[in-house]
């Protein structure tokens, strides 16, 4: 039986509470999604202005802002008006770079220059389309295309252009009809709304908390322009984790484009390990096959944490948490969507399902269910939720089962669609009577005994 929702809700509170008193945050603003519960809110602190601070006052998410303009960009991709391996340049009349891919934009693995060029965070003047695009020969390849994780600012502009030039719009324009509108993402805007919190920088050494100055990026918002609720924005962090629970119908992304999106193409620090990069996207891994999926931002004045779960013992679906916070320099609130989500499964774990039973292997297939060797190791294949699987008997516990699915035209042949040797093949070899009696998964032979690679059967002696 679950705690109950007040005593999981007083946990949440003072992770929140400690946070926004020990890190000195004006105003902090969190939200937990999940599926099987309703929605979770807190706010502590002051929005700096005559407004009270509520689920729906407003914060400026910087960086969380690319998550928006990856998912953009691959829905251009899903309708055909761009391959992510085409060279930026293909689609827009650049100066320099133009020879950079989509992809390794995406991923910050192209090597360009952090910023645009100039000093916009001296002078807080960022571009416009116009100047950005003129002056990319002023900006430098700072490391070798694909060497390693460089974050870039301006490698995000850059394709937030090329989903304006695509879309025959804005790239403003493109987000609101295309993502915000769909998903209900009502309190997300370019702009701040009049009840916005001020952001701060507090004085390290005293109380002071003195405003930062409002900024508009330009042509740089499709990397951090963005102001939104906690609301929208654990919603937007479960959608990033379980689209199917939100967005049924994929007239967002399809679950299967997202499952790219979130494919560590890169590790952030090479020393520790310890988060990845996909396709504008940030994976941190929590242990136990779990893994936070989402991104953090930072613009003066504000913090935000955004990020979605998935996998785990007691996982929920549609599972994501967001903490908005009013100082530029209160990094605990990165870390506090993290202690969120973990704190939930840990105090709330979602239902488990009954076993139900259910219908059987079709005829052809039950022969080869059971154990089987290959390369010297035993696995087990069997026929679950309407689909041909097999695991290692040594897997741990929690790693996912290879599925297959049937080669339309070849009734004996299948690829595996996820797991171990996804995109290989798996052939079925029967004897006269229709038996199967052999399998080549990845051309590797499986057999119903263990063997050598030249056949020598240790059961049967020789």
């Amino acid at each position: 039986m679950s705690v109950p929702d007040s005593r999981v809700h007083e946990h949440l509170d003072r992770l929140v509470r400690r946070v926004q008193a020990d890190a000195r945050v004006p105003a902090v603003s969190a939200a937990l999604h999940r599926a099987d519960r309703p929605l979770w809110t807190r706010t502590v602190g002051g929005t700096g202005t005559d407004n009270p601070l509520g689920p729906g006052t407003q914060f400026r998410i910087g960086s969380v802002t690319k998550t928006f303009t990856a998912v953009l960009v691959l829905q251009c991709r899903d309708d055909g008006l761009l391959d992510l391996d085409d060279p930026v340049g293909r689609h827009l009349d650049l100066p320099a770079h133009g020879e950079l891919t989509v992809r390794r934009l995406l991923s910050h693995t192209a090597g360009l220059q952090r910023e645009p060029f100039g000093d916009v965070w001296d002078s807080l003047r960022a571009p416009d389309a116009d100047q950005l695009v003129a002056e990319l020969d002023r900006a430098e390849r700072v490391l070798p295309t694909g060497r390693r994780f460089h974050y870039s600012n301006l490698g995000m502009a850059v394709l937030g252009q090329l989903v304006a030039r695509l879309r025959g719009g804005s790239w403003a324009q493109a987000l609101t009809e295309r993502i915000l509108t769909p998903l209900g993402l009502t309190d997300t805007t370019v702009t701040p709304r009049p009840t916005a919190a001020t952001g701060f920088l507090v004085d390290a050494y005293s109380d002071e908390a003195h405003p930062e100055p409002p900024t508009d990026f330009g042509a740089v918002g499709p990397a951090a322009q963005l102001w939104s609720t906690a609301t929208d924005m654990a919603r937007w962090a479960a959608f990033l984790a379980d689209p199917a629970a939100l967005d049924p119908a994929g007239a967002v992304l399809a679950p299967a484009t997202l499952e790219e999106m979130r494919w560590p193409l890169t590790t952030t620090d090479e020393t520790l390990w310890g988060a990845g990069f996909g396709l504008g996207l940030i994976l941190i891994p929590q242990g136990e096959r779990v893994m936070h999926v989402g991104h953090d931002g930072a613009m003066p004045g504000f913090l935000a944490g955004v990020y979605g779960r998935r996998g785990g013992d007691g996982t929920a679906g549609a599972m994501g948490a967001a903490v908005l916070g009013s100082s530029g320099t209160a990094t605990e609130v990165f870390d506090l969507p993290h202690r969120l989500l973990a704190a939930a499964v840990e105090h709330d774990p979602a239902e488990i399902e009954p076993w139900r039973p259910g219908a059987p292997a079709p005829a052809a297939l039950r022969g080869a269910l059971g154990r089987w060797w290959g390369e010297g190791s035993e696995y087990v294949f069997s026929w679950h939720d309407g689909t041909l699987r097999a695991r290692g008997v040594a897997d741990p516990a929690g790693r996912p089962p290879a599925i297959f699915t049937p080669l339309a035209d070849q009734p004996d042949v299948f690829r595996v669609v996820s797991g171990r040797e996804a995109g290989e093949l798996l052939r079925l070899t029967r004897d006269e009577a229709g038996v199967v009696v052999r399998m080549h998964w990845a051309t590797y032979r499986f057999t119903r005994h263990q063997e050598t690679f030249d056949r020598y059967d240790f059961r049967a002696g020789g």
